[in-house]
């Protein structure tokens, strides 16, 4: 959804930058907004470069540094990346507290807006937030001047009509123009005579239309994408355990172990014994519904930091209310009889947690909140991670041995 990744982005980088046509009898001077300019904004950019580490693989293309790259080919899902997903971490204590607020609506409502499918109560709150935006942005920016009236872009207009499109045609997922753009990149990949670029990507067209045509008739033709990996424990709920995993049993102390502990204590009372620490056989990553691999504190710490997309950060929405932790890694035990996967997870001052593997639903990027190591995070969800597993993009699996 251009609207979202490129004009809007365009608009607001540009007020905060500066960089907008100044009409007298208006001045550069009086623009509190303008505020992403000389060191403050190479700063900024060095910041939005450096969450590359903390985003999952799921994430697409990590945003370049804004300040170095954002003129020169900045792809639309980077923009939407860096704005829309990093954009209220890394803009908090750079924008005045009044425009971020003003923006962090803007990101609310578009979020809700995005996603696959949205309840009556997301789409009027999304709405209420996008007429609260846009009156505050004639306060905010405009101010009632006429010098300042081409800040008042049809992008920003468009915003009204998203909730009431939404009940009339469905969410945003359903017609972005994502996934034109992205069979308009395959085929512009296939071809192969440059000399005559139209009537190749003709014939490559037909070519497909004729594959498709012949899997439908004789869908044994199309590879089984439902065989799994060696050594791979189908859970149920399209939920997949992969490897790597221990070669034996090892013995879990200290306060990890002692989290099993109280696991076995609560819920296997007849398997607990508090005399010995637990021993289990770890494993690596857990495949998700949503096409998504977590993978764990375990194998990801053993390489180096700048070699890693993290993936290990996870959001959790079982009984209770949603959290978000580390996971440490997953094990497959009996319980009374039932296999279960169990996984270990870190949450900072609440300490270990054993939970459900099947209790997790996403994941997730954690990313320090500021560039002194203070131990602050903010948490941000990958935009349109829906929309790309509906086109058939899953995370691939690999082998972590």
């Amino acid at each position: 959804m251009h609207l979202v990744s490129l004009n809007l982005t365009d608009l607001f980088l540009s007020l905060w930058r500066g960089t907008l046509e100044c009409e007298a009898p208006d001045s550069r001077e009086s623009w509190d907004w303008a505020v992403l300019q000389g060191e403050t904004w190479k700063s900024h950019g060095k910041r939005v470069a450096a969450a590359k580490p903390y985003l999952p693989g799921t994430f697409d293309r990590p945003p370049h540094n804004p300040a170095e790259k954002i003129s020169s080919g900045y792809k639309a899902w980077e923009y939407l990346t860096y704005v829309f997903a990093l954009g209220p971490g890394v803009f908090l204590g750079v924008l005045p507290d009044k425009y971020w607020t003003h923006f962090c609506k803007l990101v609310v409502a578009v979020r809700l807006i995005h996603q696959r499918s949205i309840t009556s109560d997301q789409l009027r709150t999304a709405h209420t937030l996008i007429i609260e935006f846009i009156e505050e942005f004639e306060i905010l920016y405009c101010q009632r001047k006429v010098e300042r009236l081409h800040f008042c872009r049809q992008s920003l207009h468009a915003l009204l009509h998203l909730a009431p499109e939404a009940v009339r045609v469905g969410p945003q997922a359903y017609y972005t123009q994502w996934t034109m753009e992205r069979t308009i990149g395959n085929l512009g990949e296939e071809i192969k005579q440059p000399s005559k670029p139209f009537a190749n990507l003709s014939q490559r067209g037909c070519r497909r239309s004729q594959v498709n045509a012949l899997k439908a008739i004789i869908p044994d033709l199309e590879p089984d994408s439902s065989v799994l990996p060696h050594n791979a424990i189908d859970l149920g709920g399209v939920f997949i355990l992969l490897r790597a995993r221990d070669s034996c049993a090892r013995e879990i102390d200290g306060e990890a172990g002692g989290a099993i502990q109280k696991y076995f204590q609560t819920h296997a009372p007849d398997q607990f014994d508090p005399d010995s620490w637990p021993r289990v056989i770890r494993w690596a990553r857990l495949r998700l519904p949503n096409g998504q691999v977590v993978r764990s504190a375990w194998k990801e710490k053993s390489k180096p930091p700048l070699g890693v997309r993290m993936s290990r950060n996870v959001k959790l929405q079982g009984k209770r209310q949603l959290s978000f932790a580390e996971v440490q890694f997953f094990f497959h035990v009996s319980i009374m009889g039932h296999n279960t996967t169990l996984v270990l997870l870190y949450q900072g001052n609440a300490g270990f947690e054993v939970r459900e593997a099947k209790d997790i639903s996403s994941v997730v990027a954690m990313v320090p909140l500021d560039d002194e190591d203070t131990g602050r995070y903010f948490v941000t969800e990958k935009m349109g991670l829906e929309v790309a597993y509906m086109s058939g993009m899953e995370e691939e699996i690999g082998n972590d041995e």
